[in-house]
């Protein structure tokens, strides 16, 4: 016994929660009062865990069915979520949406779909210029509701380490609602025409979507008059949540060491991800993720080569864990070619144990003149065709998704059904960073996806 203590010790020395800070950290705030951010950080520390140890070790053997071709993975939600948006209304649709695609993806690819959101806790966006001119003042650049306010003034756009415990208490009620939507049949595959949005019966998704449900409800019934399925158990769905780990004092503050499993995990987000401009290898990210035992996801571009790829994935994963990493490609349309089956070949001869993601948003941003940012949907529909061709002629095979979107109808991205034009996106442009899909564009981009799984 006493053998056991001191190897749970040693392990435990050689990694802690606050190991990354003896390495470089990107895109972190400045906060002008150390003290103010000490307390703080104490503070979250003495909090309860968000999510628990029990669903993360769920999620990662999900992730583990996914890499290898059983289950496939829906994660979507919010670019940055505000604490603005913390409204029953905004939870709800994000829910709404998700359930839907989840059950077209479903009945289309007659496989188990995960669903994972971007909410709870996407309130950090990482930002290419630490500083902006607004009106001929140069300000901190906006980063997101847990650093600091978007208004245009000096004192919003100062690092607030206030902020940090804001972000968890309102991470904590969109959790607490989510269950509660949950536990209460709001997911009950009975009654699925109570998910739709705005007039999604005008829209030409609508003949398509309704052939899907009416199908599902006739399966439903017939498998319940030979007592084949139990009414309850169609309510029943798991639902996890991730964020980009990008702010480390407010994810140390909610990493907890696991003294029955043996593991550390951050208690924040049942998943979190690396994003592109903090994978750096000798990097505070790489350090802080490393040691936690969530399962975890590494966005990656067409500068990444196959040697990093692989070093990355010896420092994170040096067990060769299945469910441990999701690879996240976001390489642009033009560049998925020349990106995706060096890498995955690469992956796939050295034998690595990977959840293949496509995120075919972020490497299709343009900003137009006036400074807003837009995504064409055609670019990002290729992307997608694109990147599931490569993995199939790589003999590699993409398990899953990753999309900014939202149940609003907003107009950000152009195109798709609906028609959205450059000069529509002044209409309802709602988005506090990066553009989103919305409603209908979200639909039409789960007919693709079932398509393309199901070899149609």
């Amino acid at each position: 016994m006493a053998d056991m203590k001191q190897q749970q010790h040693k392990k435990k020395a050689e990694w802690q929660p606050a190991t990354w800070r003896a390495q470089p950290a990107a895109q972190q705030p400045e906060y002008p009062n150390a003290r103010a951010l000490q307390r703080v950080r104490t503070l979250i520390q003495t909090y309860p865990p968000l999510v628990v140890a029990g669903e993360i070790e769920r999620l990662r053997g999900h992730l583990a069915e996914a890499g290898a071709g059983r289950t496939f993975i829906l994660q979507g939600g919010n670019c940055a979520e505000q604490f603005a948006d913390c409204t029953a209304t905004a939870i709800m649709n994000q829910l709404k949406i998700l359930l839907q695609m989840s059950v077209i993806l479903t009945h289309g690819a007659r496989k188990p779909v995960v669903r994972i959101g971007r909410l709870a806790g996407q309130y950090a966006k990482p930002r290419s210029n630490a500083f902006e001119l607004v009106r001929g003042v140069r300000l901190p650049s906006y980063r997101g509701d847990i650093v600091n306010g978007s208004a245009a003034t000096r004192a919003a756009r100062t690092p607030d380490p206030a902020r940090l415990r804001l972000a968890y208490h309102y991470a904590a009620m969109t959790l607490n609602y989510i269950h509660s939507l949950i536990d209460g049949g709001f997911a009950d595959l009975h009654y699925p025409y109570t998910w739709n949005l705005h007039s999604i019966e005008q829209t030409p998704e609508w003949p398509e979507y309704k052939q899907t449900v009416e199908e599902i409800l006739n399966a439903i019934r017939f498998m319940e008059s030979f007592g084949g399925i139990r009414p309850e158990t169609l309510g029943r769905i798991d639902f996890y949540t991730s964020h980009e780990g990008l702010v480390l004092e407010y994810e140390e503050a909610l990493t907890r060491y696991d003294a029955a499993r043996g593991r550390w995990y951050n208690h924040g987000a049942h998943m979190l991800w690396i994003g592109n401009r903090t994978r750096a290898l000798d990097g505070a990210h790489v350090e802080y993720f490393r040691g936690i035992a969530n399962p975890i996801g590494v966005k990656i571009d067409a500068s990444c080569g196959a040697d990093e790829l692989l070093a990355l994935l010896d420092r994170l994963n040096p067990k060769n864990e299945a469910g441990r990493i999701m690879l996240i490609t976001r390489c642009g349309v033009d560049k998925v070619a020349a990106t995706v089956p060096r890498l995955a070949r690469a992956v796939r001869a050295a034998r690595r144990q990977v959840t293949w993601c496509c995120d075919p948003m972020h490497g299709n941003t343009i900003t137009l003149a006036d400074g807003r940012k837009t995504r064409g949907f055609s670019d990002v529909l290729e992307e997608l065709r694109a990147t599931h061709a490569a993995h199939v002629r790589s003999q590699s095979h993409l398990a899953g998704v990753h999309f900014e979107l939202t149940g609003d109808d907003v107009t950000e991205c152009t195109g798709g059904a609906v028609d959205v034009t450059r000069d529509d996106l002044r209409l309802r442009y709602q988005s506090a960073c990066d553009p989103r899909l919305n409603y209908v564009q979200s639909l039409e981009m789960a007919f693709l996806i079932a398509r393309l799984l199901r070899g149609a």
